[in-house]
């Protein structure tokens, strides 16, 4: 039932439809990335879902037809750095914000993933939204698969850190490497256990090493 929220749209004359979800609340390193998508009226595409819930070949294989067949995509990417300004919450909001400001067509109605964002457009926020939208699926398939790439590109550069296998969030191998090796400049400063490291004040914990991404 991807397309109940959609359909009901549709009834309404209202066909430009946008998904809106993000990735990267919770990784101590990185930025949150949303993604906006509009996909043709009645789109299907078996399998899609929540992108958590499909495997990266699976990721790969949506992201690249969905890249092929939507209408417009924006993407909006907030770094570290803001995201320690503003906290993690209004991060996501103005992720989301300027996915939507980028997309190349204005929809006429938004679907949101849980978020309540105050829009000049007409928009509905949807619980577990995508699981329930094809919409909301695709932006976060499009929204995990660009976050992810960024993990891939920072872990050659940085390999002894594992991003490539955890992406950023605080796994115990993570939280290992980050004791042995330091902080890099783009971790969430404001964020446990990142925060509680940089009180302790250990030598690699005072030292921040860029890194030019």
């Amino acid at each position: 039932m991807l397309l109940e929220y959609e359909k009901k749209l549709y009834k309404e004359k209202i066909t430009k439809i946008a998904g809106v979800d993000e990735v990267g609340r919770g990784p101590l390193i990185g930025p949150v990335v949303a993604a906006a998508v509009i996909l043709p009226k009645n789109y299907k595409l078996a399998g899609l879902t929540d992108s958590k819930k499909l495997n990266e070949k699976k990721r790969n294989y949506f992201y690249s037809k969905i890249k092929d067949d939507a209408l417009a995509i924006g993407i909006g990417i907030v770094d570290s750095q803001t995201i320690d300004e503003v906290n993690i919450y209004e991060g996501t909001k103005i992720a989301m914000k300027m996915a939507i400001n980028n997309l190349d067509i204005k929809p006429e109605h938004i679907l949101i993933d849980a978020m309540k964002l105050d829009l000049d457009i007409p928009s509905t926020s949807i619980i577990k939204g995508d699981q329930k939208s094809i919409s909301i699926a695709a932006a976060s398939v499009i929204a995990k698969v660009t976050r992810d790439s960024m993990m891939y590109e920072l872990d050659k550069k940085f390999p002894e850190y594992g991003f490539a296998s955890h992406k950023g969030y605080p796994t115990k191998m993570h939280v290992e490497n980050i004791g042995k090796y330091g902080l890099l400049d783009n971790y969430r400063f404001t964020f446990k256990p990142i925060s509680v490291l940089i009180k302790k004040g250990g030598k690699n914990e005072r030292k921040v090493r860029k890194t030019n991404i």
